[in-house]
């Protein structure tokens, strides 16, 4: 008895530790991610505010802004501007009539500036007015750091495309280089690119909270055995016709993408997946190809679907609700149609009617498929309910989904009462890694320029063009997705379309949002790296016996892409342009 009472307290103790850190963590972030209303402090005698912007008139963040008086080589008065909106205030004590005033403004991959004040703005600072410098533009600077950054980020996504290097190991190899750069750029400044704390400063930790709160809360949920039963129950109710029961199953795969993740999904579906193939005498992959394709689509439909739409709706504000609102008629228009187009590929393939397992075979199919712990899965049916609940309605209330997951993950943990050491080691701590390495990869990019000079690109392109905006980008997207793995193509492509969706009129509904949404998630349906599930299943499929070669999946996933998104792109055209949305 006191052996256990220990365990239960030591349980206990590991839990509340667990909940604290991650309470304290999201409350940093949250507190830290808090702009406040006015920026700019109200403006009092001798008071000099001012913005900073770049040449696409965006914010610059941290510009050091020094001011001189009277010929005066040392300043006066020295501050950042803020980086939510470019804003600087200055509050100098002056000890007499200024007779000249020069600000110089300083940022690292940027030209310095310096201002002159002329007579008028003189006088009023004299007077005791407080005074508003005219905005303030810096240009860019293409140094040597821009080119080491942007060759870094080409070489990481190199090697996620030609699978030389496991995606966080190419993605950790870039940060150290990026970092160990900047190190040495504290000597030679046109080799600095950022320092440690502007890196971590990139990393969206919103992101990473309910990436780790929904992997605890599948891992707990996935104990119950949930997830083969369905797939058994799929095989069943499909009575040994191949057609109906890849239907069922790619019906099964996008309902459980949308609401889990579709990672996750592939995960637990595929194995059992392939037994139930091997038992109908009926190729693996026929099966499991379309689910894995039913499952990037479906994840589309809401936040927590896919990795991409976490990182569109983190960056961009949008809810549980706005995806599913927005996205879901889109994404049931293409799902139909991928299923059609599905049945009629495989047809020939396919028997009419597989053959029956043996006795001996179908038992274990039942036994793989049954209920393990029926009392859990109530318990984390009612958690995940209330989950869902959280997600849909905490919008109203202003709680971030990420406080939902990590909230749920705890509740899931302490009522349903797994071993909280296998949870913890059931959470994809690589994923996590390549998500947080990614973010700072991307901030390098963003910090030396590349990003801006993109969005530059894309914007003469386009110009004011609202139409021409959603093509270029689904379709862009679509296609660089099949190229470049979707996720670290979407996070790079996050600033670009924020600066768009300010500039382009019309487009502050977020349909540019969700166009990069429907592109890179459907457009990593074209090749075997375009999205984590892909390579997910083909490593199953693998250790099974059945390679997926990355010409096989093209045969199957370009065509599936191109009828997708061109019924996503319309249902994009209708929703925000016809109808107005």
């Amino acid at each position: 008895m006191r052996n256990r009472l220990l365990r239960h307290g030591r349980r206990w103790q590991k839990l509340a530790l667990m909940l604290a850190c991650g309470m304290a963590l999201l409350l940093v972030f949250l507190i830290a991610g808090e702009a406040p209303e006015n920026a700019v402090a109200q403006s009092g005698p001798d008071t000099l505010t001012g913005e900073v912007v770049d040449e696409q008139g965006q914010p610059v963040c941290e510009a050091k802004v020094a001011l001189s008086v009277n010929g005066s080589t040392e300043p006066v008065a020295v501050t950042e501007t803020h980086c939510d909106d470019g804003t600087f205030v200055l509050e100098p004590e002056l000890s007499g009539p200024v007779e000249t005033l020069r600000l110089s403004v300083e940022r690292p991959h940027f030209s310095p500036l310096e201002w002159e004040a002329d007579a008028a703005t003189l006088s009023r600072l004299n007077s005791g007015q407080p005074v508003r410098i005219p905005t303030l533009t810096l240009e860019r600077r293409v140094n040597l750091s821009f080119w080491i950054a942007t060759l870094t980020f080409g070489g990481v996504l190199l090697l996620i495309a030609l699978e030389k290097l496991h995606n966080t190991l190419a993605a950790l190899l870039g940060v150290s280089v990026v970092l160990v750069v900047s190190a040495v750029g504290n000597f030679a400044p046109d080799l600095f690119i950022f320092d440690f704390g502007q890196a971590l400063s990139y990393v969206d930790f919103e992101v990473i909270f309910l990436v780790m709160g929904m992997m605890i809360v599948i891992a707990a949920i996935e104990e119950t055995g949930i997830f083969q039963w369905t797939t058994y129950q799929a095989y069943r109710l499909s009575g040994g016709r191949v057609w109906l029961l890849v239907v069922i199953l790619m019906c099964i795969t996008a309902v459980a993408s949308a609401l889990l993740d579709n990672v996750t999904t592939m995960l637990l579906i595929a194995p059992l997946t392939i037994q139930i193939a091997l038992a109908m005498d009926v190729d693996p992959l026929s099966i499991l190809l379309p689910e894995v394709l039913a499952s990037n689509v479906g994840g589309i439909s809401t936040l927590i679907g896919t990795p991409t739409n976490i990182l569109i709706g983190s960056y961009a504000g949008l809810g549980f609700n706005d995806f599913l609102i927005n996205l879901t008629p889109g994404v049931l228009l293409a799902q139909a149609a991928l299923i059609v187009y599905i049945v009629l590929r495989y047809r020939k393939g396919w028997p009419k009617r597989g053959a029956g397992p043996s006795e001996a075979l179908l038992k274990r199919l039942e036994e793989a498929g049954r209920i393990r712990e029926p009392v859990k899965l109530r318990k984390a049916g009612i958690v995940f309910g209330l989950m869902m609940v959280g997600f849909i309605a905490g919008e109203s209330i202003h709680i971030a989904p990420a406080v939902t997951a990590l909230v749920g993950a705890v509740i899931m943990v302490l009522w349903v009462a797994p071993d909280i050491e296998t949870m913890l080691q059931l959470v994809d701590w690589t994923t996590l890694m390549f998500f947080i390495a990614l973010f700072i990869l991307v901030g390098a990019i963003q910090e030396v320029g590349l990003l801006s000079l993109v969005a530059e690109l894309i914007a003469r392109v386009v110009g004011e063009n609202l139409l021409m905006a959603v093509l270029v980008l689904v379709w862009s997207a679509a296609l660089l997705s099949g190229v470049i793995a979707n996720i670290p193509f979407t996070a790079a492509m996050l600033p670009v379309v924020g600066f768009l969706s300010r500039t382009i009129p019309g487009a502050s509904g977020h349909v540019l949002f969700y166009s990069l949404s429907i592109g890179s998630a459907m457009g990593g349906n074209s090749s075997l790296i375009g999205a984590s599930a892909n390579l997910v299943t083909a490593g199953i499929a693998e250790r099974a016996g059945y390679r997926i070669s990355y010409m096989e999946f093209l045969k199957v996933g370009l065509p599936a892409t191109i009828i997708t998104v061109v019924i996503g792109t319309g249902w994009l055209l209708f929703r925000f342009l016809v109808a107005g949305g």
